[in-house]
């Protein structure tokens, strides 16, 4: 597969330049296929010296990909960085089998098996923070810190929802583009301009990570790589399902969460209401929070400033182990 140029044509690089990595792109074999990661190498490392390196391992949200992180990379010189693909996204979106926390735990540890990592800090945005709880849980042994961004703790929706409800209710209109169809990717650059989320930090970084999103879809139009199933199938297992409560429930990882005022249309109250939050945090009283005002939840990961905010986090959590 050519990882060099967007559909419909037109050259563009597979990840934005990180000045102080090498980039490449690997596939792991995991149950049902191969997962799709791209890892970032610190180039002022001797000879990549894999005993000597630190290592992050970044874990995306719901419908996106591994080309959300490059900002928080450029701001970690000399950090090896690590960030997949989950199943059923980017060029993980044809593997066979069900997602769920515990499938993305699975495939992250295998993740890690392949590239000889035995232990690293885990930082997950969004659907990303609660693979990062479970895995953390189901592979204490691979994490030594966790980082939370704008997830990873219970949302507060009602009971009883259906499956379609949950999502709708949860993601609103990040569901329904999953159904929506494009020319190429001009057409898509257009539709994501007019979102609320990105009118002030429109990037050539976000261009490159909204045209690695689309794949053919047969009919000769484009769509997301996410499938709605699959995302429906996420939202319901993070928001219903067993995983997480166990895993929050055995907490024993240092875990810091960030969380931001404005949601994913960059409106108030953002994913965590701060009554629903302050409820969150007097259950779970070993999980550092800080409250970042100025971003919505894709800002804080993806522009340089939010990535700022991340980059320091994790610069702390990594300086904690040292």
């Amino acid at each position: 597969m050519n990882h060099d140029r967007i559909p419909g044509g037109g050259a563009v690089p597979a990840a934005a330049p990180v000045a102080a990595h090498e980039y490449r792109e690997v596939d792991v074999p995991v149950d049902g296929g191969l997962l799709h990661a791209g890892v970032w190498e610190p180039i002022d490392t001797p000879a990549h010296d894999a005993a000597g390196v630190q290592t992050v391992l970044l874990v995306h949200g719901v419908t996106a990909s591994h080309l959300a992180w490059p900002f928080v990379v450029e701001r970690l010189p000399g950090v090896r960085v690590v960030a997949p693909d989950l199943r059923g996204r980017g060029r993980s979106n044809g593997l066979a089998g069900a997602a769920g926390m515990a499938a993305h735990a699975a495939d992250l540890a295998s993740l890690l098996d392949a590239l000889g990592i035995s232990r690293t800090v885990v930082v997950g945005h969004s659907m990303g923070g609660f693979v990062s709880v479970v895995f953390a849980h189901r592979h204490p042994e691979r994490v030594s810190r966790v980082v939370l961004v704008d997830g990873g703790l219970p949302l507060d929706v009602p009971q009883g929802l259906s499956p379609d409800q949950l999502v709708a209710g949860i993601l609103g209109p990040t569901a329904a583009r999953l159904s929506m169809r494009f020319a190429g990717p001009g057409e898509y650059l257009e539709f994501w301009r007019r979102h609320p989320a990105f009118g002030e930090d429109w990037t050539p970084e976000l261009e490159r990570y909204l045209a690695y999103d689309l794949v053919e879809d047969g009919a000769g139009a484009y769509r997301p790589a996410t499938s709605y199933a699959t995302t429906a199938d996420d939202t319901v297992d993070m928001n219903t399902g067993a995983a997480l409560p166990a895993a929050l429930a055995g907490l024993r990882h240092p875990m810091r969460l960030i969380t931001v005022p404005l949601g994913l249309q960059n409106e108030p109250p953002g994913l965590y209401a701060p009554e629903h939050l302050e409820r969150l945090l007097a259950s779970y009283p070993g999980v550092a929070h800080e409250r970042v005002a100025g971003f919505n939840h894709y800002t804080i990961v993806m522009s340089p400033a939010g990535a700022d905010v991340v980059a320091a986090a994790v610069r702390e959590e990594l300086a904690a182990l040292v």
